[in-house]
């Protein structure tokens, strides 16, 4: 369907014309990459979906420990995505960086079966994985802003992040039916996600396509992009203001296990149920990406990210109260999900006409490297709250960290969304 609207003007009354301009832009560069991120994103949360069960009921980890290695499953090899975008942009082989990051990923399923119980070895399996995850995100989306004209940002990474997101509800099902067919058998679950992720890579092989670069070099006008070059973006006032904002509002996210964890507690959810938690925000991300990408285009992408966290930060407080009950629980996974949407491409959409187009994979590693970077302090001082005040007075102090970190962010992004078209 979004391949066929792409190269075809609108014709007829603006009444007919609607839906094809929704689509616009949506092409099949993006459609592809959508199709091998739900792939791969089956394979990530069958993982993630009973991964803080395992570590700390199963190895019996304190909150503090659980946060060391939940933020080194996103933070950890973070500086290493600068290195990735460096490369895809100096080699302009965005494609080939990606499927080097997802065959990482792949290969950091099966390193769970022989990390065995090992806290350390699994530590280090699960930053092998997010070394892939650090190497391939950048180039995949500088390919989606490559591949879409600027107004349509907004649209196109919500098109991708809605199938990125059937992946992740589909994850926690996969998983749930692995532990229903074998019994409480996580290395069943980690075969099961390599064979997944290995499918991923294949479809990026086979289906995705970048332009040729602009001689057999490389090079762009004669000259590659040069280490000199791509350091000169911290120089950017633009730029600046990007990673800052984008670390500070990863400071004030706690991990998705964390979320879980604290809604598993107070609710006496039964062991082999605890990966429908996870089911329950994608299926709001998925239902709400699209819908809120299409509407940042029209309004703007700073009000949607605003919501986006305004809606976080109600969750950690719905997370620090007292009351409890399956309504309760729905809309926090709601609110969750609803961060999720409004978030995850709407930033990079905002970010991505603001750098330059030569370097640009080198700039959005930056700002992804911020928030990650930030992410993991986050993981690790959330952790240490829960284990020092309690659950509830930490879920308190992340909304406080919600709330601080929008204050200071939107004066930061304001002058940016101006030059961000819609």
């Amino acid at each position: 369907m979004y391949l066929s609207t792409v190269s075809r003007p609108v014709t007829g009354p603006p009444a007919a014309g609607r839906p094809r301009r929704r689509l616009a832009g949506v092409g099949g560069t993006v459609v592809a990459l959508g199709a091998v991120s739900l792939i791969t994103d089956v394979s990530a949360e069958m993982v993630t979906a009973v991964l803080p069960l395992y570590l700390v009921l199963g190895l019996n980890l304190s909150p503090l420990a659980f946060g060391v290695l939940d933020g080194v499953h996103t933070g950890a090899t973070a500086v290493l995505r600068v290195v990735g975008g460096f490369l895809a942009d100096r080699f302009r082989r965005r494609k080939l960086v990606a499927g080097v990051g997802y065959t990482l990923s792949a290969v950091a399923k099966l390193g769970l079966l022989l990390a065995g119980r090992s806290v350390p070895a699994i530590g280090a399996v699960i930053a092998v994985d997010r070394l892939g995850k650090g190497v391939r995100t950048a180039p995949r989306d500088a390919l989606i802003t490559l591949a879409t004209p600027p107004g349509a940002l907004g649209r196109a990474f919500g098109v991708h992040r809605a199938m990125d997101a059937v992946g992740a509800f589909l994850g926690p099902l996969a998983a749930l039916a692995v532990l229903f067919a074998v019994g409480p058998r996580y290395d069943a679950v980690f075969v099961a996600s390599f064979c997944v992720a290995a499918l991923a890579v294949v479809v990026l092989v086979l289906f995705v396509r970048e332009h040729a670069p602009a001689d057999p070099t490389g090079a762009v006008d004669g000259q590659r992009v040069t280490v000199r070059e791509a350091a000169g973006l911290l120089r950017d006032r633009s730029t600046r203001r990007l990673v800052l904002a984008a670390a500070l509002l990863g400071l004030a996210t706690i991990g998705d296990g964390f979320v879980y964890l604290l809604l598993q507690r107070r609710e006496d959810i039964g062991l082999r149920w605890f990966p429908l938690l996870a089911v329950g925000t994608s299926l709001a991300y998925l239902l709400l990406a699209g819908p809120l990408g299409a509407l940042a285009d029209r309004i703007g992408r700073l009000p949607v990210v605003v919501g986006g966290y305004l809606a976080l930060g109600l969750a950690y407080l719905l997370l620090a109260g007292a009351a409890h009950g399956w309504p309760l629980l729905v809309l926090t996974l709601t609110l969750h999900g609803v961060f999720y949407a409004a978030t995850d491409g709407v930033l990079i959409a905002l970010a991505g006409p603001v750098l330059p187009a030569r370097i640009r994979t080198t700039g959005i590693a930056l700002v992804q490297t911020g928030q990650a970077m930030a992410y993991l302090l986050s993981s690790v001082l959330f952790g240490l709250a829960w284990q020092v005040w309690g659950p509830h007075a930490a879920s308190a102090a992340a909304a406080v960290a919600v709330t601080v970190a929008l204050l200071v962010t939107v004066p930061l992004l304001a002058p940016l969304q101006r030059r961000s078209p819609r």
